[in-house]
């Protein structure tokens, strides 16, 4: 686990990038529907979770399983900052990008109870569809080029 956490640190600023940015965008009052994929952190997670695999398979020597935790590391990461920020919307008694309808698949506003649970839903598929796409990123990974044992000069 230590090695994931260590590896993700980049993962880990843009996490926090795009946190911060959909919040910003809920302070901003920006319509949902306008611009809730400009800050996605699930697709954020997905992309990572694939391409961290595929590089860390090449250039780290990742086996398979590593790859699927280090998917599922990622995953979890963005599954907790996601609830926390839904359960913080709720606190502070926000209309934020965390609690709307649309991000908890619903028709109307739910109340804190029903959004948490969703989100502890979340909480388990996030790092299962993580890991599914960690697969395919390490599968990938075999088509990048081999590390290189020294750098070129100019």
């Amino acid at each position: 686990m230590r090695e994931n956490l260590r590896v993700a640190r980049f993962y880990f600023i843009l996490l926090a990038l795009f946190t911060l940015g959909r919040w910003a965008q809920s302070l901003g009052n920006v319509e949902y529907a306008r611009g809730h994929h400009v800050f996605s952190i699930v697709t954020l997670t997905i992309l990572s979770s694939v391409y961290f695999a595929a590089f860390c398979r090449r250039w780290r020597g990742y086996t398979l399983v590593q790859a699927v935790m280090l998917g599922m590391t990622l995953g979890l990461t963005a599954q907790v900052v996601i609830f926390l920020s839904t359960v913080l919307s709720y606190v502070l008694g926000m209309h934020t990008f965390f609690n709307h309808p649309a991000a908890l698949n619903a028709a109307g506003d739910l109340p804190m109870s029903e959004a948490l649970v969703r989100r502890l839903e979340g909480l388990v598929a996030g790092p299962i569809s993580n890991a599914l796409v960690a697969i395919l990123g390490w599968v990938m990974g075999a088509a990048l080029p081999p590390r290189p044992t020294s750098l070129p000069t100019a």
